[in-house]
């Protein structure tokens, strides 16, 4: 069940972070609630320890199509790099 939540954020803050949302695809709120997730999980995680805070605060913000293909994709990009 959602609920509505009333925060008191620097203007600026709020505006950058919908810029960085949209360009995301993604909804403010979103981010935010995995954020909050991320902070409040019970189970800590074994890789968890070993990331950067601002690595893991971005962590899940980021959805990879399903019919991407990782390996080509990385591929094609170092041939591009270098050629």
């Amino acid at each position: 069940m959602n609920t509505k939540l009333t925060l008191t954020i620097e203007q600026e803050i709020i505006k950058r972070a919908k810029a960085y949302a949209k360009d995301k695809n993604r909804s403010l709120s979103d981010i935010i609630e995995n954020y909050l997730k991320s902070l409040t999980s019970e189970a800590p995680q074994a890789h968890s320890k070993a990331l950067n805070p601002v690595v893991k605060s971005l962590k899940g913000s980021f959805k990879m199509p399903p019919d991407l293909d990782y390996k080509k994709e990385l591929r094609d990009r170092v041939e591009k790099k270098y050629s």
